[in-house]
């Protein structure tokens, strides 16, 4: 690798570049993001290059491992161009037909292509309805790009951003430029980041330091973790930008330790960005000068929290302080500092080659641009989806998602991660954007999403969330520390049964005091699934207190199991898998659970088969009597013959 040393040397290397490939030339792609290497991408990719070496296709087809595709659950995901061919769930034995056939044009493999609800085959990535209406802007290129190459992003038009704000732009109009695209930080509360650059670049002070947001805490979230893995370099040319526009000349990527992938992508960008003099001393021979350190967090859910963040950062434990002077003027070692998240750093190089008038085009009026959603939970199509501001739930559910698994119904969806709040389907219509979801009762965040049925129950989902956030508490402040864990005692008490009169008034008491004297956001938001399951769903939290009921057939306190003798088939299948044994019958025989061994676990409910739904869940009521052991089950024609 050559050092670069003016955008022409960088023009000419990317001309040298794309002179060596061939347009046409097929290309076999691997995904190979986390969820794809966890079902054996890298198996498939070692196969695919064996096959093509053993036939003789070296010099007619290319080989490439690229970032996340999006499609997570339905890896590993291998796409063949120019022709955008998809196959989904590919095996290492299903490579020789993958390249007999599709890299040589010869035809498809049926059984790899996706299928819609009608049993059509789709062969093309583009018209797959996950993918198809999404607008990939940000996350795009994670699917053409091998992440351990900067050549492959530098082919792309990669770090010609960069070199036009250092040669043809001041800092002054850099900045104007973001503030004019009203680029909203997409890690959190939705703040205007070219106001917190300006911020930053007006304190008082020499040295400023620029950060990039990794800590992705968030359960079921995964937005900014692929970004990291799959296209490193979109992040750090964001970096870069912003610190020319603050004039910094240091910055940090804050990322968690559990991201292995993304920490070793990261460090071999950073290390051939100084290779080809994108990074480090006298940047392209532009005179400025700027480089980027790794800080690898530990873990904590608060960290992701500015200031404790930057607490982190200076060596100390990862607390929240207070921000009576806010971090973008005195943050690290008492110095301006401003951090933004990583999605939010890789839409500035589109603002700068596209305009500020090409981003305000996408969105809402309040709310510009794409933003990535990891859309999870009991939806048929889960993984990571970008759309533009203001696409509704619907759309996003349904549309993109394919709709609620096994033809169940819809009950609700979480966004904001575990301090966001709990949609009902009343509000299913609702554009997501910063403001629309805030007004909602919940927030944005940093893009979770979880699609929730009727077989939810909301008392139970407010207290795994609460639960979680009263873990992660830092503890340094009473309202937050103290607050959280009694909520949690009364959020258990109503799942268990004993529930009582004016417990929902004083989970809204305590919810308001946390959320107006807790120190720092974590306390701030905490609150925010109690109420807005309170808001939406106060009926189930009434049945578990007035009636002892839990009306989803969730809370293990509140439900029992009963298999009907009318309808039981004698099948033995319950009787098979129960794991405790609690279940007793026989061959032609009833069955029966024994209440007092049962621990309900469900598998009866789950294994029993769905033409007889022979097992019952009954919640608030009492269990009815069983018949005697040994009464023979009643043979109905048609039925059970």
């Amino acid at each position: 690798m050559a050092r670069l040393k003016s955008p022409a040397d960088l023009e000419r290397k990317r001309s040298q570049i794309l002179s060596k490939r061939a347009p046409n030339r097929p290309c076999i792609t691997v995904c190979s993001g986390t969820g794809c290497h966890a079902l054996g991408s890298d198996k498939v990719y070692q196969a695919i290059v064996s096959e093509i070496s053993g036939n003789g296709l070296k010099s007619k087809v290319d080989v490439r491992r690229t970032g996340c595709h999006g499609f997570c659950e339905r890896g590993p995901v291998v796409v063949i161009f120019p022709a955008e061919i998809c196959y989904l769930g590919v095996k290492p034995g299903d490579v020789p037909e993958v390249v007999s056939k599709s890299s040589l044009d010869k035809g498809l493999v049926d059984r790899l292509l996706y299928k819609d609800a009608s049993g059509e085959r789709i062969a093309h990535e583009g018209e797959i309805p996950f993918y198809k209406h999404q607008r990939r802007i940000v996350f795009g290129n994670n699917r053409l790009i091998d992440p351990k190459n900067i050549d492959d992003y530098v082919a792309l038009g990669g770090y010609s951003a960069l070199a036009k704000v250092l040669f043809e732009m001041s800092p002054e109009e850099v900045l104007q430029t973001v503030k004019r695209a009203n680029l909203r930080g997409r890690g959190g509360g939705g703040f205007p980041a070219g106001v917190k650059w300006e911020t930053t670049r007006d304190a008082p002070g020499a040295t400023k330091y620029v950060v990039v947001n990794a800590d992705e805490g968030d359960p079921g979230a995964f937005m900014d973790r692929s970004l990291l893995e799959g296209n490193p370099h979109s992040v750090l040319e964001g970096l870069i930008i912003g610190a020319y526009a603050i004039g910094s000349h240091q910055g940090y990527v804050y990322v968690r330790q559990e991201y292995p992938l993304a920490v070793s992508n990261l460090a071999l960008a950073l290390s051939q960005a100084r290779t080809y003099g994108l990074l480090g001393k006298n940047i392209l021979g532009s005179g400025f000068d700027f480089d980027v350190g790794i800080h690898r967090g530990a873990g904590a859910f608060v960290s992701g929290e500015s200031s404790a963040l930057m607490t982190a950062i200076e060596g100390i434990v990862g607390e929240p302080r207070p921000k009576y002077i806010r971090t973008a003027v005195s943050g690290i070692w008492e110095r301006p500092t401003n951090l933004n998240n990583v999605e939010t750093w890789a839409n500035v190089p589109l603002i700068i080659n596209n305009g500020s008038d090409w981003f305000t085009s996408i969105g809402t009026e309040g709310s510009k641009g794409t933003k990535i959603f990891s859309l999870v939970g009991k939806v048929n199509n889960t993984g990571l989806v970008e759309v533009p501001m203001g696409m509704t739930l619907r759309e996003i559910i349904y549309t993109i998602g394919g709709g609620i698994r096994q033809g169940r119904k819809f009950k609700a969806v979480q966004t904001g991660g575990p301090s966001g709040g709990c949609l009902p389907e009343s509000l299913i219509d609702l554009p997501v954007d910063f403001d629309e979801l805030t007004k909602a009762g919940s927030m944005m965040g940093s893009g979770g999403m979880i699609v929730m049925d009727e077989d939810t129950c909301m008392a139970d989902v407010a207290r795994y969330f609460t639960n979680f956030l009263a873990d992660e508490s830092c503890g340094k402040c009473i309202p937050c520390r103290v607050g959280l864990e009694q909520m949690v005692r009364i959020l258990d008490g109503i799942c268990e049964g004993e529930g009582e009169a004016g417990d929902i008034e004083l989970l809204e008491e305590i919810s308001e005091v946390v959320q107006d004297v807790s120190l720092c956001a974590l306390g701030q938001t905490a609150p925010n699934p109690v109420l807005s399951t309170i808001r939406h769903f106060r009926d189930e939290y009434e049945a578990h207190i007035e009636q002892k009921r839990c009306p989803a057939g969730v809370c293990k306190a509140l439900i029992s199991y009963y298999i009907d003798p009318n309808t039981c088939s004698a099948c033995r299948i319950c009787l098979r898998e129960c794991p405790v044994e609690a279940i007793s019958g026989g061959k032609n025989l009833v069955h029966i659970i024994d209440q007092d061994k049962c621990t309900k676990c469900n598998t009866c409910f789950d294994v029993c088969p769905t033409r007889f739904s022979a097992v019952v869940k009954i919640s608030g009521e009492p269990v009815p009597a069983a018949p005697p052991l040994g009464t023979e089950v009643v043979r109905k024609k048609g039925k059970r013959e």
